[in-house]
């Protein structure tokens, strides 16, 4: 019952996430205005980290079986990227390139902000 509570805590958030998106012209997907509220509303206490916390780990454990379908539906049209393939590749990998710094940058900076508090 535990699960399904956590589960529909976070389902909640999606939904309002997906109405925002319909009402608000903005470029921003509606996944974005879902996380966004859930991270406001755990900082504002409306709902404690012990809440989501085990359906959220699980829904990080099999994030990678959700790629799948996309992979898969990158596999079908191959023929349609063929001509932007090169141009694609060097996208992806600058832009893992900057995410990895970037990450690491901030890893960084938070443990130094957290070893100065100690």
């Amino acid at each position: 019952m535990k699960h399904i509570r956590q589960f529909l805590i976070i389902l909640l958030f999606t939904c309002i996430g997906e109405v925002l998106h319909t009402f608000i012209p903005l470029p921003i997907p509606a996944s974005i205005y879902g996380l966004v509220l859930l991270f406001i509303a755990l900082n504002l206490g409306i709902f404690k980290v012990d809440e989501v916390h085990d359906t959220a780990d699980f829904l990080i454990e099999i994030m990678p079986v959700m790629f799948i379908p996309a992979a898969v539906g990158l596999i079908e049209s191959m023929a349609s990227l063929q001509p932007i393939l090169i141009q694609s590749i060097l996208i992806m990998m600058v832009s893992t390139i900057i995410v990895m710094a970037v990450t690491g940058k901030v890893s960084m900076l938070l443990r130094k902000e957290k070893s100065n508090n100690e």
